[in-house]
């Protein structure tokens, strides 16, 4: 992975405002990246200091492993999931300008 790609995802990452959401193919999509799972990847491996749960599962659901923790960050900025789900209309962050 190079560094290029890493900052790209990154300021993707970055740029998703409080109280909103974002899916791991609409980051990749930002990055000029193929695979949302490479964005998964890198956030598990670089993402610790970014706002990594405003990332969902196209679904609008969270990672298994990660879900307790990611559904509470999302609460506490006003983010609510319905039987673990985020509602449809609310699940696209707007995007870059």
């Amino acid at each position: 992975m190079d560094e290029e790609t890493l900052e790209r995802v990154r300021a993707a990452v970055m740029a998703v405002p409080p109280g909103q959401t974002t899916t791991y193919g609409e980051i990749a999509e930002r990055a000029g990246l193929r695979s949302p799972r490479l964005v998964g990847r890198i956030l598990a491996e670089d993402g610790h200091d970014l706002p990594w749960h405003r990332v969902l599962r196209a679904d609008g659901t969270c990672a298994p492993h990660i879900a307790r923790e990611q559904s509470a960050r999302l609460r506490a900025e006003g983010v609510l999931l319905v039987d673990g789900r985020l509602p449809r209309p609310s699940r696209r962050a707007p995007g870059p300008g």
